[in-house]
C-alpha cells in the first residue's frame, strides 16, 4: 500500500513537472515571437536618435537644439520601457500572485505590439475604466495571456481591421473584466467548443512573423485563467469577428474566495 502511494506521488510528481516544463516553455515561445518586433522597434528608436543627434549638432540655435534633445530624451525613455517591459516577460520567475495592475500590464503588452499592429494596419481603441483596483495574479503569467489574445486578433484580420480593448471593474462580484474584441475572420461555430482544447488550432501554421499555429496558446490561457481562480470566455460570429472576456478577482475577492476555499461563485 505503501509502495502503491509512492508510484502515485512519484506519477504526479512528474506530470506536476513536465506541466510546469511546459508552461515555461510556452512563455518562452511567446518571448521569442516578439524578438523580431522589438527588433525593428530598436532599430527605430534608434534611428530617430540618430537623426535628431545629427540635427542637434548641425543647428546651433537654441530651439533647434532643444527640440533634438526633447526628440532624443523621449525616444530614450520609449526604448528603456521596451527593454524593461519585454525583459519582465522573459525573466523566469517563481509563481507569485500579488496585486497586480491590469491597466498597466496591458499598457505594457501593447507597448510591445505597437509597431506589429501599426504595420498590418490595426487600429486599437482602448477603453479603462477609471479606479480599476488591482488584481490578485501572477504578472508574467496574464502578460503571457494578454499578448496571445492580442496577437491572435491581429492574425485574425491579416487585410488591417479594428481591435477594442476593454478593462471594466464589477464592482459587485468584486472582479476585473478584460474584454479583447477583433473584427476578422471569427470562428466557424463547429470548432469554437473546441478552441481551448490542447494542440487544437484553427491556424494552418505560423505566420509570416512566425507566430501562432501550435494549438497551446488559447490551452495555455484557459490553464492560466483557472489557477487564477477566474473565467475566460469566447463569443465569435465566422466573418464578423472574435471577443474574448476575461474576468480575474481583485485582491479584495481573492480573499473572500481563499476563505471559501477558493471557490468562485458568480
Amino acid at each position: 500500500m505503501v509502495m502503491q502511494d509512492m508510484e502515485v506521488q512519484t506519477s504526479e510528481e512528474k506530470i506536476q513537472f513536465l506541466e510546469t516544463q511546459l508552461e515555461n516553455a510556452q512563455r518562452l515561445t511567446a518571448v521569442g515571437e516578439l524578438t523580431s518586433t522589438t527588433t525593428h522597434e530598436f532599430n527605430n528608436i534608434l534611428t530617430t536618435i540618430i537623426n535628431y543627434a545629427k540635427m542637434g549638432l548641425r543647428h546651433k540655435d537654441e530651439p533647434t537644439r532643444t527640440k533634438a534633445f526633447d526628440k532624443i530624451l523621449t525616444a530614450s525613455q520609449r526604448a528603456a520601457k521596451v527593454c524593461s517591459t519585454v525583459l519582465a516577460a522573459a525573466k523566469n520567475r517563481k509563481k507569485a500572485f500579488e496585486p497586480t495592475n491590469l491597466i498597466a500590464l496591458t499598457e505594457d503588452a501593447m507597448l510591445l505590439l505597437e509597431r506589429e499592429m501599426t504595420k498590418y494596419r490595426i487600429a486599437v481603441e482602448t477603453s479603462f475604466a477609471e479606479n480599476v483596483p488591482d488584481v490578485m495574479a501572477d504578472g508574467n503569467q496574464i502578460q503571457q495571456v494578454l499578448l496571445n489574445l492580442l496577437i491572435n486578433a491581429r492574425q485574425a484580420m491579416p487585410n488591417g481591421g479594428k481591435l477594442i480593448v476593454k478593462i471594466s471593474y464589477d464592482e459587485k462580484n468584486e472582479m476585473v473584466d478584460l474584454f479583447v474584441r477583433d473584427y476578422g475572420c471569427g470562428i466557424p461555430a463547429d470548432k469554437l467548443p473546441q478552441i481551448f482544447d490542447r494542440f487544437f488550432s484553427t491556424k494552418a501554421g505560423p505566420d509570416e512573423t512566425g507566430k501562432g499555429g501550435s494549438g497551446l496558446g488559447l490551452s495555455s490561457c484557459k490553464n492560466i485563467i483557472e489557477q487564477h481562480k477566474g473565467l475566460i470566455r469566447v463569443e465569435s460570429t465566422e466573418g464578423k469577428g472574435t471577443a474574448f472576456t476575461v474576468k480575474l478577482p481583485t485582491v479584495v475577492r481573492a480573499k473572500i474566495m481563499e476563505n471559501q476555499g477558493g471557490i468562485l461563485n458568480l
